[in-house]
Formats: C-alpha cells, structure tokens, sequence
C-alpha cells in the first residue's frame, strides 16, 4: 500500500541535501580579536618622521593615531616606547600621548625594542600569543622585534602605512624581509575592521565608526556623508 507519510519524509529528507547550510562558518584562528594580541608602538618620534620618506609625515601620524584609537576603544593591552628621548628623537608624539594619557613611554637605548627587558617583560605579562608592532623606522626598528618575535615563537602582524622608512626601498625590502620570516602585514584601518568584524556588535560601532570618520579618509567621509543625508548605518 503507498505509504504518504513515509514517502513525504523520504522527499523532505531528499531536499535538505539541497539546501544549502546556512550555518556561520569558523572565522580563522589568523584573525586578529581583541583579546588575542598585544599592540607595540615603537618610536613615533619628531627626530624620526623627519627621515621618513617612504611615506607622507601627515600619512604616518594620522594612520599611527587610528591606530592607537583602535587598540583603546578595544581595550587591547598597548606599550608604548621610545628611543632616546631626551638627547635625540623627541618626545612621543602629542596625538599618542593623548590617547594614552596615562601612559610613560619606555625610554630605550636599544634600537631593537625586544633587547630591552622592560619592554619584554611587559608582552609576558600580557600572555597573548599574537603582537601587532608598528615601527619608525621600518627597516630598523621594526625589523629587529618582528624578527626576534617571531622566533620566540609568536604570531607577528606589522602595520605598514603606520610606519615608515627613510626611502621607499628601504620600507619595501624591510617589509618583505619581515613576510618571508613568517610575519602578517596589515594596514591600520584593517585592524580596526578586523576587530569590530561585524556591525551587529553593537557596543563597539560609535566607537569604530568615529575613528573611521576622523582617520579613514573618504571611507570616513563616506560614512559622514551617509549619516548626514540619509541616516544611515552600517549594516543597515
């Protein structure tokens, strides 16, 4: 005798191999969160911007700054440090000493950050496996902790439009000698989307949107343009 019911189950069991899943997929264990990593900002100085060539002074100190907001409204652990502050390089620049107020840069002698015990001791304290490290100059200063990072065995991501090296050569191979010892390059507005990763996070949007607005250029624009005349939010 035909059975309905049990030739209806047989056809819904048939269709669901049709349908696609809908279920989210594992995002990468690659992916920067804000719980993961540690933030270094090395050497955002007068005496070193004056050198940079490879990019804009403008460029460095806006994109280091979007950076620096980024780590804060996240609340990622961030060092900050200097290099010979007092006899040669300068103070940290003002834009960073006003997001982190609180904050004394450690002062170095060493041109490598990693050399330098306070500096180190600090990463250990924080216990994440992963270090996003901007630098001046890159091929220095940037190059010396990223190496010596990795080999330590953490997963290193190097910001490269919030640093910058005293020709475009020397930026360009400094990065690509950091690539081929396994470190990740990002740029800093990546960071900032990479952490937020979806507008449906609530709590972060002002935050991130703001920073977009102050530092992302004509993304910033975009979203100001957008706000203004239609209302409008991301994800909307």
């Amino acid at each position: 005798m035909f059975n309905i019911k049990k030739s209806m189950a047989a056809l819904v069991t048939g269709l669901t191999f049709l349908v696609p899943s809908v279920q989210a997929g594992e995002p990468a264990k690659s992916l920067l969160t804000p719980d993961n990593h540690t933030v270094i900002l090395i050497d955002h100085q007068p005496q070193m911007a004056f050198a940079t060539r490879s990019h804009s002074i403008e460029d460095v100190r806006n994109n280091v700054t979007g950076l620096a907001k980024s780590a804060k409204a996240f609340n990622v652990p961030t060092i900050l440090t200097t290099v010979a502050e007092k006899s040669f390089s300068g103070p940290l620049f003002p834009e960073l000493r006003a997001v982190f107020p609180d904050q004394t840069p450690i002062d170095r002698t060493t041109m490598n950050t990693w050399e330098d015990k306070r500096v180190t001791d600090k990463v250990k304290k924080f216990k994440k496996n992963k270090i996003v490290i901007a630098a001046l100059w890159t091929e220095v200063c940037g190059v010396g902790p990223v190496l010596s990072a990795i080999e330590e065995g953490y997963d290193v991501y190097f910001v490269t439009d919030a640093s910058g090296g005293v020709s475009k050569e020397a930026h360009d191979m400094a990065v690509q000698r950091m690539i081929q010892a396994g470190a990740q390059p990002i740029t800093w507005l990546q960071y900032l989307l990479e952490l937020q990763r979806d507008w449906a996070r609530t709590e972060s949007y002002v935050d991130v949107t703001n920073i977009a607005k102050e530092h992302a250029g004509g993304y910033g624009l975009g979203l100001i343009y957008a706000t203004e005349m239609f209302n409008a939010k991301e994800g909307q």
